[in-house]
């Protein structure tokens, strides 16, 4: 499960003098401690990241897999100490360079793709749909590998709603990369 850390005011600063190995969220202020990652995970996440890396070769959006820090409401001249809320999405596509810098992604990512694990399933469900959703995230997909199934989610009036719920054995649309299709039989093997 995601828990605090303690209850002590964060900023991206602070992350930037923890160590490399642990995985800690920001979300207004309060560090969350990620628990690492199954095999099954990280099985899918390469997945979906090859098939994105794959069909993104050449062209101007890229395809980060975590650990990639997102400030997701950091704006032009915040400094790491204005920065209260950073996460580290499973998958997170960037078309706007301008967005990109040597620590990651200031501002929201157009694709976020979070895969649930037991420990984080609620997290991702509500508080990271919620913080999204705010930031201006315009697609977001949440992997359920236990049901070997995608929901979609795409940004419309600054909501994200359902758009798509997907299969095993279906070939899943990418809203926002004109012409992109994953295979979800390849993601969710039996």
């Amino acid at each position: 499960m995601a828990l605090p850390i303690e209850e002590t005011r964060y900023t991206f600063a602070d992350c930037l003098s923890w160590k490399e190995s642990e995985r800690i969220e920001l979300i207004n202020g309060t560090a969350i401690m990620m628990s690492p990652p199954s095999r099954i995970h990280q099985e899918i996440s390469g997945e979906l990241f090859r098939q994105l890396a794959n069909f993104l070769e050449g062209k101007k959006c890229k395809v980060y897999h975590a650990p990639f820090a997102v400030r997701l409401f950091e704006q032009s001249g915040d400094c790491p100490e204005d920065v209260d809320t950073m996460v580290e999405p499973d998958i997170s596509v960037v078309c706007d360079q301008d967005k990109l810098d040597s620590r990651g992604c200031k501002g929201a990512p157009d694709l976020v793709i979070e895969i649930l694990s037991p420990s984080t399933r609620r997290h991702d469900r509500l508080v990271k749909l919620g913080l999204y959703q705010k930031a201006g995230v315009l697609e977001y997909w949440i992997v359920d590998p236990e049901n070997k199934s995608v929901q979609v989610f795409l940004l419309n009036k600054g909501l994200l709603l359902p758009e798509e719920d997907y299969g095993q054995e279906d070939i899943a649309k990418v809203n926002v990369l004109d012409g992109c299709f994953v295979e979800l039989s390849k993601v969710f093997p039996e």
